[in-house]
This record gives structure tokens, sequence and C-alpha cells, in this order.
């Protein structure tokens, strides 16, 4: 097992990608805090992994409220006595032009997508130092191209692409590697949101973004879950600062 009783917090756990890496996680023997704003949603993870038989333990809190952020490494060191990995996977997926986004759009995308992000790893990043532990957080291809009408999402994405070597960087001295997993169009509930605001059917929507892909379809969330696993395990260990693109190729042409 990858992750043999290492602590892994994982934000946004609830469903789609978050839900994925908890999964894998458990598969190989991690013990997991798990965070959601949701708690329906978050409950049900929780459940599907102890059935697994592995240990976790559920926060519901905003990550956007510094007490939010703060909970979370609270919790896991007193249900585990330590962290060794934290995924940053929260995220808000607010998708606007600079015209039509109002400020609270952007205070929303950013407190979740780039704020929350650097709250949940400035609490846990002295327990990282004690075990040289990983960050890997869930950018987006939307980091790295533009999109018509994502100048909201991409921003916060573009942000995410240089936390994570800004945070590889000051965190090498203390043997603290941070990544970063870029996924492309990945089939989740989120998806299917995107696709009604657009008020598109799902096989126009399909059309549409399977053909940019090199590999001619869509991704899933465990295959997102794969790479976070690597990067958080030793396989990983001459790996910082890096920002994994996952997404079929979107990107190389």
């Amino acid at each position: 097992m990858r992750l043999k009783d290492k602590v892994a917090v994982i934000t946004g756990a609830g469903a789609g990608i978050g839900e994925a890496i908890a999964v894998r996680f458990a598969e190989e023997g991690a013990k997991l805090l798990l965070n959601d704003i949701q708690e329906s949603s978050g409950q049900g993870v929780l459940e599907k992994i102890r059935a697994m038989g592995a240990q976790a333990e559920l926060v519901v809190a905003d990550i956007s409220q510094e007490e939010g952020a703060k909970s979370l490494a609270e919790r896991a060191v007193a249900a585990f006595g330590g962290i060794d990995i934290v995924v940053n996977n929260a995220a808000d997926f607010t998708q606007l032009n600079v015209e039509t986004a109002e400020v609270a759009d952007w205070r929303r995308v950013l407190g979740v997508n780039v704020i929350g992000l650097a709250l949940v790893s400035k609490y846990a990043i002295p327990h990282l130092k004690q075990r040289r532990g990983a960050i890997v957080n869930i950018g987006s291809m939307s980091g790295f191209i533009a999109q018509p009408n994502f100048s909201t999402y991409s921003a916060s994405k573009g942000a995410v692409v240089n936390l994570t070597r800004s945070m590889a960087l000051d965190l090498a001295p203390f043997q603290v590697r941070v990544n970063a997993v870029c996924p492309g169009c990945i089939l989740t509930s989120a998806s299917h949101r995107e696709i009604q605001r657009l008020g598109l059917t799902f096989e126009q929507w399909r059309d549409a973004v399977v053909p940019r892909h090199m590999l001619k379809r869509l991704g899933t969330p465990r295959e997102v879950a794969h790479a976070a696993l690597f990067l958080a395990s030793e396989e990983s260990s001459f790996i910082t600062g890096e920002n994994l693109m996952v997404d079929g190729g979107y990107t190389a042409h």
C-alpha cells in the first residue's frame, strides 16, 4: 500500500474528483480527514470510506473562512496525530467574463480557489514539516489556456499554478513537496451543471468538447485521482513545483 497509515486531508471530498481521490487514497491505506461544505454529500462519502475499512473523519466547513480552514488541521491532528498529505481540491466553478462578473462573484471564486487553498495549507504546514509531507493542489488546464467567458475561474486557477511553484520553493528546505494536478474536461456533477447553464444537451456539449482532446474522450475523476496519488506518494519523491496536466492532450496542441 502506497499510503499505509499516512494521514491525508482532502477538501471538497463530497463529490466528483474529491470523492474519487478519497476512495483511491483509502484503497492505498491512508487515514482520511474529509472536508466538504455540504454535510449530506460529505457524510455519504464518509460512510463509503468507512465501509471500505478505512479510518476517516468529516469536517463540514467553508474553507474560504479562516476558522473553517483552521479546523481541518486541528481535527486531523486530534483524530490521527498529525498530517502527511494535503489535497486542496475544493473549488468554486463560477465562470464569467470580466464584463458580467460582479464583485461578489470574484470574492466567491477567489475565496475558495485561492484564499481557501492558502489557508488550509497554512494551518497544515507546521504538521507537514514534521513528517516531510506533501501538498497536492487541484488546478486546471484553465490556468494555462484562454476560454470564452471563463475569466473568473481561469484567473483563480492561474493563481494556483504559481501558488504551487511558490509554495514548493518556500517549503523545499523542509522537504515538503508541493505539486498540482491540472485536469482537462472531466465528467462530474459540475460538468452537468455547466451544461445546464449553457442551455445545451449533454450530446451537444460532448460533441463540442471531445474533439479538442487528442484522446477524443472525456476524462474520469478516477484518472485524476491516480495522478494525485502519484504526487502524494513516495513514487514522486524527487518532484516538486510541478503542474501535471491530466487533460487528454487538450493543451498540447
